[in-house]
């Protein structure tokens, strides 16, 4: 990627203040206009209902529903929606405070409570140049201030105040120039933003290896070894065993079925997002009251270790998380706990049931249900793993801790490195289209 930085791009030789605050200042030569001049809005119904079904958010502007990822509401018929033609601008009028619109590259029907606008003129906009703009913070934030309704998700933004409210920017031509700029410099973010997160995954399956060849081969690569009699352990040194979880640890358990997500305090309650991998996390708690007994129950000790038993996802189906504290929590239901017998070191334990090969078993064990996968006590307790001598086994821990460490300070500075390209990214998108950078002479 180019190395040039914002700040090194020039501005235009003067700028004129429209006392816009949405709008600020902007070059002399640019133009303001109201959107009810350079726009039309489109109402033109499906008699059928019939074709691609479009969706409006944020996040993709207008895209497709099908390729949605999430589960939306269907209609039992659509006749009377909104036509959309490749070309109109879309915004879904109940997040537009969010930044929920764009310019459609397709043909189909929206909800008819969204908004459908066609410019009056086909060249005084570059459709990719109107996108970029009307989703900058500043056109945003107007969205929202001017949007009715009670709170956040009662908000609307409706056609009058879009067409009263007023744009800036410079002429065809130069609209063109600005995205041929930002076409070169985003591609370029976007190459560098892709490669580091190529590095991301090879740091996480290279930590991911190293912590399975610990704990199913150890630390010493010229012990002899022996067939574990377990298909997916393999070999294993020659005086290690295998050993059912059962025989490991004691007192599986669900947790319990109490509704948590109503009270805003009481016993916090760890769930599925709460398991991190390995660890414990705290930054969403809910809570429940329940009796003392219950209360007893479910509550958890340090070296504990919770596992995900039930998801949608199978990859999360085993996922296991180490109780560091004693602190007073209670478990919920899609999870179930398991405490380390005093035969096997809790930090092996937890490394182990987050390695390829349990967690693979574990997937392997889950039955479907309803599109779920459900993992049981039972299928859990019976899963294998390798287990060497108690010294080995802190050794092997010591050493998975400190791979990770270093891993995860890593994961952390390309994470971070990323978060900036994007930021970066926005910025630039941001300053180009507003005029606060002159980038013509540089397309």
């Amino acid at each position: 990627m180019s190395d040039i930085t914002i700040s090194q791009i020039p501005k235009y030789e003067s700028y004129s203040a429209t006392e816009i605050g949405w709008i600020g200042d902007i070059p002399t030569h640019w133009i303001v206009k109201k959107a009810k001049f350079l726009f039309n809005e489109v109402n033109e119904r499906s008699i059928e209902g019939n074709e691609e079904l479009l969706s409006v958010s944020h996040l993709t502007g207008v895209s497709r529903r099908s390729e949605k990822n999430v589960t939306m509401f269907q209609a039992e018929d659509y006749t009377g929606s909104k036509l959309c033609k490749p070309g109109d601008l879309v915004m879904n009028i109940m997040w537009a405070w969010m930044g929920a619109l764009g310019v459609s590259n397709l043909e189909g029907i929206v909800s008819p409570s969204y908004g459908v606008f066609r410019t009056k003129r086909p060249n005084e906009f570059n459709l990719k140049f109107l996108e970029y703009l009307l989703k900058t913070p500043k056109y945003i934030e107007h969205y929202n201030k001017v949007s009715t309704g009670l709170h956040s998700s009662r908000l609307r933004f409706y056609a009058d105040m879009f067409f009263d409210m007023k744009l800036g920017f410079p002429d065809f031509k130069e609209q063109n120039l600005i995205i041929e700029f930002l076409d070169k410099k985003t591609s370029q973010i976007d190459e560098a933003i892709a490669i580091k997160q190529k590095q991301i995954e090879l740091l996480k399956e290279r930590k991911q290896i190293i912590i399975q060849q610990a704990v199913t081969q150890g630390l010493n690569p010229d012990v002899p070894v022996k067939d574990s009699g377990v298909d997916w352990i393999g070999d294993i040194p020659e005086h290690w065993d295998t050993k059912k979880l059962k025989f490991v640890s004691h007192g599986f358990m669900y947790g319990t079925s109490v509704d948590c997500n109503s009270l805003e305090s009481g016993t916090p309650v760890l769930r599925i997002p709460n398991i991190d991998e390995i660890t414990i996390n705290l930054s969403d708690l809910k809570y429940a009251n329940l009796s003392s007994d219950e209360t007893k129950k479910y509550s958890l000790s340090k070296n504990d270790i919770l596992i995900i038993r039930t998801n949608g996802n199978p990859a999360l189906v085993g996922k296991s998380a180490i109780v560091d504290a004693d602190d007073l929590c209670l478990f919920a239901s899609y999870l179930i706990k398991l405490t380390p017998k005093s035969n096997i070191e809790p930090s092996f334990l937890i490394h182990t049931m987050n390695s390829f090969s349990v967690r693979g078993a574990l997937t392997y064990s889950a039955r479907t249900s309803a599109g779920n996968y459900n993992l049981n006590t039972q299928a859990l307790g019976d899963c294998h793993i390798a287990f060497p001598p108690r010294e080995e086994q802190i050794q092997i821990a010591d050493f998975v801790d400190r791979v990770s460490a270093k891993t995860d300070q890593s994961l952390a500075l390309v994470t971070e490195q990323i978060a900036k390209l994007k930021e970066y990214k926005n910025t630039l998108i941001n300053s180009a289209v507003t005029g606060k950078i002159k980038v013509t002479e540089l397309a």
